[in-house]
């Protein structure tokens, strides 16, 4: 016989869970109690929002369920904001939350939320214990609904009585990984479309790939000669300084890689969904019939000819898609292979920062500096807003695993996200970049890294608005300002508040000799660039943006 809480841990520890990230609350402390006992690490967060985007962390950069606890009502509301990040993006996660006791459901009992109804459209399956010997049954079955077909996240309700009360119960067994493989009938076509084509396109994106993938995924487009574009925030799938990289196809897209992609004649979509902001609303490929002929590859069958309806379906996940298709090769030198070459030379120019701009501090220097220092393993986190431009744009990933930022567009993800991805990867540089508005929706568990004594670098691009908004404002109603100017602290003296260390760069030169203290430091630590409102993207500023030039 064991309590609730108990069989919860047991059944986290026999499906491989290391850590949990939680906001504490008293209507989980059987669970708590449990975990004292457990070789589980629990990560005390600050807000359940940070919380459970940590967790989309860690689901992200491992392809394992990221864990998270929260108590009911406010808590599981705030943390709604992680669920919605991972549902949208993909991303296997596991919320569990305290409910009120199955005697006062139904009654508005004090924080009391009917989980199913509120998570019902943003998490991929919501359940209620009310049985709590079942307990290692749905642990284990939210494992496998987490990770199986399109990734995404699981929300599991609480009752309070379910942890305390005694209960027999079988002991929980590992989850089964569920793996979808293409037919050879499937890759025979694809075989004929590639070899009749004259100007092929691949987008990459999605979930479900590890780095061997990836590198079969390059050996496919060696092989092929193929250009590759990877979707919006997956541009860690292909190797930036490869030749046959054309560019990331989200928002912001070069101009070159767009035509490239509307005047393909085959489009082989690899793990993505193609959604709104990697499509530029719709327009590179058409929904629902596109003017491409359209092969997508995806682990989830619902999800192909949801959006659009390809001429060949392949129901596979992308790693087992690359390791079937990576035994073919192409019957002849393929005709377009000049073409992956202009294309990845266009991206090395568009890639290329500026060197000038608005006020004092240049934002292209400080990329090329970051380019150059940092190591090809460094992981790069982000939140929204158009600082995340600079990153997008001008950082060149080399390597999976190094990139987590929301494409559900989700700002104060940055910080956060660089938390757990120090904890996972602690040998390893962490730099989270955030706008001030973005850093201060969860800047809070800066605290949470100096408790750990984790040294991410969190680079604050201070322009003192919120400066999305405040673009499409100038745009549609210049001169019109309303709601988006900002008063911001002194991030370096909030820093070293917290405990971290803290540095102020009010001049391109700073910012260099900056970053170093502040690697030096071993500490947590945050660079504020105070830059001008006017440098609002690399190559418009907000004057232009409001004259509509």
């Amino acid at each position: 016989m064991k309590t609730g809480g108990q069989l919860i841990v047991d059944a986290l520890e026999t499906n491989g869970t290391d850590r949990i990230y939680c906001v504490p609350g008293e209507s989980y402390l059987a669970v708590l109690d449990a975990l004292h006992d457990s070789p589980i690490r629990t990560i005390v967060c600050r807000q359940e929002g940070g919380a459970a985007m940590m967790a989309d962390c860690h689901g992200r950069l491992t392809g394992r369920p990221g864990i998270c606890f929260v108590t009911r009502g406010p808590g599981a509301t705030n943390a709604s904001a992680g669920i919605h990040i991972a549902m949208q993006d993909s991303v296997p996660l596991i919320l569990f939350i305290g409910q009120v006791a199955s005697h006062a459901k139904g009654r508005e009992a004090f924080q009391e939320v009917d989980y199913v109804r509120f998570f019902g459209d943003i998490a991929k399956w919501v359940v209620e214990i009310d049985d709590a010997a079942r307990i290692p049954e749905f642990v284990t079955r939210a494992f496998s609904v987490a990770t199986s077909g399109r990734p995404g996240p699981v929300v599991i309700s609480l009752p309070e009585d379910m942890l305390t009360s005694l209960a027999e119960a079988p002991e929980a067994q590992h989850y089964t990984p569920v793996e979808t493989r293409p037919g050879e009938v499937e890759l025979d076509a694809l075989e004929g479309l590639l070899n009749k084509a004259k100007r092929p396109f691949v987008i990459l994106g999605g979930t479900r790939w590890d780095a061997p993938a990836v590198a079969r995924m390059r050996t496919i487009a060696e092989a092929w000669s193929l250009p590759v574009g990877c979707s919006f925030r997956r541009q860690m799938l292909f190797d930036h300084l490869h030749p046959n990289y054309a560019g990331d196809v989200g928002i912001g897209i070069n101009p070159k890689v767009a035509t490239a992609i509307k005047q393909a004649d085959l489009v082989l979509l690899i793990g993505g969904r193609m959604g709104e902001m990697p499509s530029s609303d719709y327009t590179l490929l058409k929904s629902p019939y596109p003017d491409q002929t359209l092969v997508h590859v995806h682990a989830d069958a619902g999800e192909l000819g949801r959006v659009y309806r390809p001429a060949l379906a392949i129901n596979a996940s992308p790693a087992a898609f690359v390791e079937a298709f990576a035994r073919r090769k192409p019957a002849a030198g393929p005709v377009w292979a000049a073409e992956a070459a202009k294309l990845h030379a266009a991206y090395l120019d568009w890639s290329t920062p500026p060197e000038s701009g608005p006020g004092t501090v240049q934002m292209g220097p400080i990329m090329n500096y970051l380019e150059t220092m940092l190591p090809d393993d460094a992981i790069l986190t982000n939140g929204a807003g158009n600082y995340a431009t600079w990153v997008h744009r001008y950082h060149r990933f080399r390597r999976f695993g190094t990139q987590a930022a929301p494409t559900s567009g989700s700002m104060g993800y940055g910080t956060p996200a660089a938390v757990a991805a120090k904890q996972l990867f602690p040998d390893r540089d962490v730099i989270a970049f955030a706008g001030d508005g973005c850093f201060l929706m969860n800047g809070q568990e800066f605290a949470t890294a100096v408790q750990y004594a984790l040294p991410i670098i969190v680079v604050v691009v201070n322009n003192g608005i919120y400066g999305t908004i405040r673009m499409h404002q100038e745009r549609e109603y210049p001169g019109r300002v309303v709601a988006t100017d900002l008063k911001n602290p002194d991030f370096a003296a909030l820093a070293r508040a917290y405990g971290g260390h803290g540095e102020t760069v009010e001049k391109t030169a700073d910012f260099a000799p900056a970053f170093e203290r502040a690697r030096a430091s071993g500490k947590p630590s945050i660079v504020e660039i105070r830059l001008d409102p006017e440098a609002i993207t690399p190559t418009r500023t907000m004057t232009q943006i409001r004259d509509g030039a």
